[in-house]
């Protein structure tokens, strides 16, 4: 196995070695631990549209069809865009890279640019596609998100040199646009709540984005790039993160309120009290291992929120 493993790897045995090592490093690219947070928003405003039908006992079929338009969905906002936007902006940031982490696939050579190129067409090919078989709105959200992670990486925009718009830009891409598509690929317009909600989620996903970029920040600097734990320092940057991301979730209690949804409110105020504990250990030793920790036990909570707060919209 291990033999065969370094055929595959060097890519000289066979051109199917080749294929397959090609597409390993494209898969790299694509950076899959990414895919996550797009996907499950995908699903969550698929949730919130309330037209998802599943009665194994009445209709087989109709409910094949709709967890099937789920997980094609969520193929779409996790591997194909998000994998878009990760090959993109290694592509951009190359020649820094080239400086800093040369044994990266794109500075090293390890992957050609033929290779990038092709990869960055055939996901935001494949993308649009996918929207458009799941609806023309789709497509237009599918679309929106390409915008919005080209803005991000490419010159002269470029906004993740800036860590408040492109930590918002980020957000809008992987939580919101795959909310509401999630919603519209059920072919039901999006209501107030839904797309409030989506919003609302979105904009505390700004303070999760946040403490993503502590694992980041000598790179960042030596890239001139200000992220907000390089503009602030990691104390008042851990403290804006969970205040944001606590906003966020005080406002979607408060909206379900409004909206007569005391249950639903409850269960994301028991979510959002879950976090504090993690929340307090972060702002009190804001280092990267931290914000792993973070990552491990908080952000579950909070999507678990945003799951508990779609559903009860019904």
């Amino acid at each position: 196995m291990l033999k065969q493993v370094e055929i595959i790897d060097s890519g000289i045995d066979s051109g199917k070695a080749t294929e397959k090592s090609i597409f390993a490093k494209s898969l790299t690219l694509m950076k899959p631990h990414t895919w996550f947070a797009p996907a499950w928003a995908f699903m969550v405003g698929a949730i919130a549209s309330h037209s998802v039908y599943f009665n194994l006992t009445a209709d087989i079929g109709q409910s094949i069809i709709s967890i099937g338009k789920i997980a094609i969905g969520m193929a779409m906002a996790g591997p194909l865009l998000t994998g878009f936007s990760q090959v993109l902006n290694d592509y951009c940031d190359r020649d820094v890279d080239a400086i800093n982490q040369p044994d990266r696939l794109i500075p090293s050579g390890k992957v050609s640019l033929t290779v990038v190129y092709a990869t960055i067409f055939v996901l935001a090919v494949s993308a649009l596609l996918v929207g458009l078989f799941l609806g023309p709105a789709v497509m237009l959200m599918c679309a929106l998100g390409i915008g919005l992670a080209t803005s991000y990486s490419v010159h002269p925009l470029r906004f993740k040199r800036n860590g408040w718009i492109g930590n918002l830009t980020v957000a809008i891409a992987y939580e919101g646009l795959a909310w509401i598509a999630g919603h519209l690929t059920f072919q039901v317009p999006i209501g107030a709540p839904s797309l409030v909600l989506a919003i609302v989620y979105s904009l505390g996903a700004h303070g999760i984005m946040t403490i993503n970029d502590f694992k980041s920040v000598a790179g960042d600097k030596l890239m001139g790039i200000k992220s907000i734990p390089v503009i602030y320092g990691a104390q008042i940057s851990a403290w804006l993160a969970v205040i944001t991301i606590n906003l966020a979730q005080f406002a979607a209690i408060a909206l379900l309120l409004l909206w007569g949804r005391a249950l639903t409110a409850v269960v994301v105020a028991a979510f959002t009290v879950g976090q504090w504990p993690t929340q307090f250990q972060l702002v009190k030793n804001p280092v990267n291992e931290m914000s792993v920790r973070y990552n491990i036990i908080a952000i579950p909570l909070y999507v678990w929120g945003m799951l508990a707060a779609a559903i009860g919209l019904a």
